[in-house]
C-alpha cells in the first residue's frame, strides 16, 4: 500500500470514528434532554394525563373554544414527544383527585369549575372577581397585594403554574386566564420556556407566574410579558385586606 493510500485510509476510518463519535453524543444529549423533559412534565413513557377545558357554550354538541383548542394542539406535541397519552375532558366532569396523573388545567377560572377548585385548593393566595351584575370587574386577578383588570384586546392577563400535591406527585399545569386568547398565550410561553423553567424551579418544583398579554387584538397571543413570580403570594392564603390596582 502506497502512502496516499494508507493516508486516504486513516483520513476516512478517522472521519467514520467521528461522524460516530458525533453520533453518540448527540443520541446521549437528546436522551438527557427528552429525561428532563419528561420530569418535568411528568410524563413517564407510556404514562397518561389529562387536558381539561371549557365546553363551548355557543355550540349545542360537545366543543372547545377556539383557542383554548389551540392551546391543547400546543401541549400535543410535547406530550407525543414525552410518549405519554392523553384524554381530553370538560371541566364540569367528574374527575379523580389531582397527583395521581399529570393534569393541564386551561381557562377562565369564573367558568371553569375545576380550574376554579384547583385555584382554591392549591393557590388560596389568589383571588378572582366574579364581576357584579353588569359584569364589571370580571376576571381581575388579586394578588400580593395587587389587582390585575383586564382590558379586552389591550391588556390581559393570566396565571401560569405547575403545582404538584396529592398522591403520586404529578403535577398539574394551570393555565388561568381572563380571556380564551391568555390561555394559548400561557401555554406556548410554557411550552417554549419548559427548559429554562425546568433549570429555574427544578424538575420537580413549584412556580406560579402572572403574564401580561399586551395588544392581543393586533398581535394575538405572540406578545407575552412576565409582570412576576407570584409563587409565594398565590400559595400562601391571603389576608382580608385593601388590593392596589396595577397600573
Amino acid at each position: 500500500m502506497d502512502d496516499t493510500l494508507l493516508l486516504l485510509t486513516v483520513a476516512a476510518v478517522a472521519l467514520v470514528v467521528g461522524l460516530a463519535a458525533g453520533w453518540a453524543v448527540q443520541s446521549a444529549a437528546a436522551r438527557r434532554r427528552l429525561a428532563r423533559e419528561r420530569s418535568f412534565f411528568g410524563l413517564p413513557e407510556g404514562s397518561e394525563c389529562v387536558l381539561v377545558t371549557h365546553r363551548d357554550s355557543s355550540s349545542a354538541q360537545w366543543s372547545i373554544p377556539r383557542h383554548d383548542a389551540l392551546a391543547l394542539l400546543g401541549l400535543a406535541a410535547v406530550i407525543e414527544n414525552c410518549g405519554a397519552h392523553p384524554e381530553v375532558a370538560p371541566h364540569d366532569t367528574g374527575l379523580q383527585g389531582f397527583g395521581a396523573r399529570t393534569e393541564f388545567c386551561v381557562g377562565d377560572p369564573t367558568a371553569h369549575r375545576r380550574l376554579a377548585a384547583h385555584l382554591a385548593s392549591l393557590l388560596p393566595g389568589v383571588a378572582v372577581h366574579p364581576g357584579d351584575e353588569s359584569g364589571t370587574g370580571r376576571g381581575t386577578f388579586a394578588v400580593g397585594g395587587s389587582s390585575y383588570r383586564v382590558e379586552p384586546g389591550a391588556v390581559e392577563y393570566v396565571l401560569l403554574a405547575r403545582l404538584t400535591a396529592g398522591e403520586g406527585g404529578r403535577p398539574v399545569f394551570l393555565a388561568a386566564g381572563q380571556r380564551p386568547v391568555t390561555h394559548r398565550a400561557a401555554v406556548r410561553h410554557l411550552v417554549r420556556n419548559r427548559a429554562r423553567l425546568a433549570r429555574k424551579h427544578g424538575a420537580d418544583g413549584q412556580f406560579c407566574l402572572l403574564l401580561k398579554v399586551v395588544n392581543s387584538q393586533a398581535y394575538g397571543p405572540d406578545v407575552v410579558e412576565l409582570v412576576a413570580d407570584v409563587t409565594k403570594a398565590a400559595t400562601t392564603a391571603a389576608e382580608s385586606k385593601g388590593h392596589r390596582a396595577a397600573s
